[in-house]
């Protein structure tokens, strides 16, 4: 079904759906680049005919066809100063999550060998911050070099970076740095105001200069538009190169903050968004990251057959549910999927 809520500010004129087919071809062997035309008309397609693009896409760069599992754990939860409309760790809205410490090491490197044995290939370190301090990064990095220690691909979210932390967190031998773009450009001011899109662009190029995997994506549902959900992937697919990982997040309203009655994104638009974001980004991995409770086991076995690739794994996912580890376990054996083995990061650089 088709997302008909406003657009504030249209990127491209209405076509009718055959003049969109037709589009779907032109111009990316041209120039290079995804338009929002096109990734217009990939959402346009007949459901059947989207997925069938997805798996094949997904057969040619994943023949083996693993699921790659990441566990995320919040090791600063809460008390951050921004005011991202969808985060209940905004110190402003009024929520059940409090204001914590930074985590020790040791309880750090001891979540990191729980998913380690839970089978994540993984570990994911979050931390609720506009921008990290120096004195931070010092503590991040003593993480990183243990998590590594462990065998674990690392990865971390901290916030904006400055160019010379970008290059510390490389030299402690972070794998990936989160920072996502959220939403699209002319959407995200609805959504946050502390902090500008160019900022997050800023962010994600100095972790690129600095040598280290992207792991970059958004949240849908949260009020935008499909053309709006086609511009967001379509700044995506544009970044040269486009992030080895596309966490696409489905809004979790959460009382006390301005999101909390948004009405849900209907489901097969949500698994239409995961096989758009597969044909258009086809060597990353398209991970199903919030929200996974929420959508249910069908909903999430046709984002796989989507090619979603990766999903978070664990109880918790920073500060709202996840489905946990053995019922995930569960569902890629019903659906014949195998994990990924190897801990070796995949780099499109």
């Amino acid at each position: 079904m088709q997302d008909t809520q406003t657009v504030e500010k249209p990127l491209t004129q209405f076509k009718s759906k055959a003049d969109l087919h037709q589009d779907i071809n032109i111009g990316v062997q041209v120039s290079g680049e995804w338009s929002v035309t096109q990734i217009e008309a990939l959402f346009a397609l007949p459901l059947n005919e989207l997925m069938l693009k997805a798996q094949d896409t997904h057969k040619s760069y994943f023949p083996e066809g693993d699921v790659e599992l990441a566990t995320l754990l919040s090791i600063k939860t809460g008390g951050c100063p921004e005011d991202c409309s969808y985060c209940p760790q905004a110190a402003r809205y009024d929520t059940d999550v409090k204001a914590e410490k930074l985590m020790g090491l040791e309880d750090v490197l001891e979540a990191a060998k729980a998913a380690k044995a839970a089978g994540s290939n993984r570990f994911c370190m979050g931390a609720a911050w506009r921008e990290p301090k120096d004195r931070d990064i010092e503590k991040v990095t003593a993480m990183i070099k243990g998590v590594k220690a462990l065998g674990l691909e690392t990865c971390a979210t901290l916030g904006m970076l400055e160019a010379d932390q970008a290059q510390a967190l490389q030299e402690a031998g972070l794998d990936f740095y989160n920072h996502n773009l959220d939403t699209s450009e002319d959407f995200y001011r609805s959504v946050i105001s502390t902090r500008g899109y160019q900022d997050r662009l800023d962010t994600i190029s100095n972790v690129r200069a600095a040598g280290m995997s992207v792991c970059c994506g958004g949240i849908v549902g949260m009020g935008e538009s499909r053309q709006q959900r086609a511009a967001f992937l379509a700044r995506l697919a544009n970044l040269n190169p486009y992030p080895e990982s596309v966490p696409i997040n489905h809004l979790v309203p959460v009382a006390g903050t301005p999101l909390a009655e948004q009405k849900p994104l209907d489901p097969l638009e949500f698994v239409r968004t995961i096989a758009v974001a597969r044909i258009t980004m086809p060597k990353a991995r398209v991970r199903l990251s919030a929200g996974r409770q929420e959508l249910g086991r069908a909903v999430q076995a046709m984002c796989f057959m989507a090619g979603a690739n990766s999903i978070f794994y664990g109880e918790q996912l920073l500060t709202t549910g996840n489905p946990e580890a053995e019922q995930d376990r569960e569902l890629l054996a019903e659906l014949g999927l195998k994990t990924k083995q190897s801990c070796k990061t995949e780099v499109l650089v």
